[in-house]
């Protein structure tokens, strides 16, 4: 199977990666989107679990198939049959199977999985997962690792990556951040050590870090070289960086509205409001009547409601600023350091 275009990717984020948002990124530049991570055990032994995640793929496959928009199933774990078994659950939906190397959060060192993998000790196991996902199952296997504990110099990192390489990741995406628990970003990310790894590696680079702005994507293609840029939660506020664009927020709310519609029953109602949220705060956080929307939107009930809320209310509040009131929110962006 031949690899999807790594260009502009949408980073896989836990209960944020549901199909109409994906589908919503891709309209607006992206060239390949992720799952959140998904967990194994559960595809194998929960059915509802397994059947919304198939719905998920399912939909947003049917949804694009007007065109060619690949995305990317992302797994956990530390056994390789396992991987292996949840992998084939999928495999028929997607463009990818990613092993995810990068998790930092606290679930992931109790179960020693993602980030926590990243230790000289286990990479015997990682390659053993990777070489068994790369010749087992039918898509290309990728990997999205972070640096390697800090305790070892950079070129560490280089050195496990080369690992994975020969055990047949077809490419790598590096958050060139160490792992924390208490902290998911410590400082920027360090786009010396993905310069450093994609001279290194025969297969594509995607560097993932460091991006605010269109510019910080060019900035980043520049300094590393990198076949592909991957964002993940300044794409939550602005779903149109990788066309050079900030939209209206309550325009693009409504157009992921609209997905939500076209493709229901795969978003939870609570998936729907935060990325509402999101688009709205990532721009007007600071007007006087942000609170009132947060407010208001924490009681809607629905799609319909939420849209209500958007043509009515909110656009009443813009409206007493009169047209100065979206340039004011543009000048008062939010960001979040990916």
């Amino acid at each position: 199977m031949a690899l999807p275009d790594l260009t502009y990717i949408a980073a896989p984020m836990i209960k944020q990666s549901d199909a109409p948002f994906r589908l919503l990124t891709q309209r607006h530049g992206v060239t390949l989107v992720y799952t959140q991570m998904l967990d194994p055990h559960r595809l194998l032994e929960d059915r509802d679990y397994l059947e919304f995640h198939q719905r998920d793929l399912t939909f947003g496959r049917n949804a694009c198939s007007e065109t060619d928009r690949p995305v990317v199933v992302q797994l956990c774990g530390n056994d390789p049959e396992i991987i292996v078994q949840a992998g084939k659950k999928i495999q028929g939906l997607c463009s990818g199977i990613d092993l995810n190397l990068g998790c930092p959060q606290e679930h992931a060192r109790e179960g020693h999985y993602g980030g926590y993998l990243l230790a000289k000790r286990d990479w015997p196991l990682v390659q053993t997962i990777v070489s068994a996902m790369s010749h087992l199952l039918q898509p290309p296997t990728s990997v999205k690792l972070r640096l390697c504990p800090s305790s070892s110099p950079p070129s560490t990192t280089v050195e496990f990556a080369a690992i994975l390489e020969q055990a047949g990741a077809s490419w790598i995406a590096l958050h060139a951040r160490h792992v924390s628990a208490r902290r998911r970003r410590q400082g920027a990310a360090d786009l010396d050590v993905v310069r450093t790894l994609k001279a290194a590696l025969r297969v594509p680079v995607v560097s993932n870090g460091n991006v605010r702005t269109w510019e910080d994507v060019q900035r980043n293609k520049d300094e590393t070289q990198a076949d592909g840029i991957m964002v993940g939660e300044t794409l939550l506020g602005n779903p149109c960086i990788f066309a050079n664009v900030i939209p209206d927020p309550v325009q693009v709310s409504l157009e992921y509205l609209e997905i939500c519609k076209e493709l229901p029953d795969i978003a939870t109602p609570k998936t729907i409001e935060t990325h509402v949220k999101h688009f709205i705060q990532f721009q007007c956080s600071r007007r006087p009547w942000y609170n009132k929307f947060r407010t208001a939107l924490s009681v809607c009930e629905g799609v319909h409601d939420i849209e209500h809320l958007l043509r009515t209310k909110v656009t009443r509040w813009r409206g007493k600023a009169a047209r100065k009131d979206y340039d004011a929110c543009i000048d008062d962006l939010e960001y979040t350091t990916d």
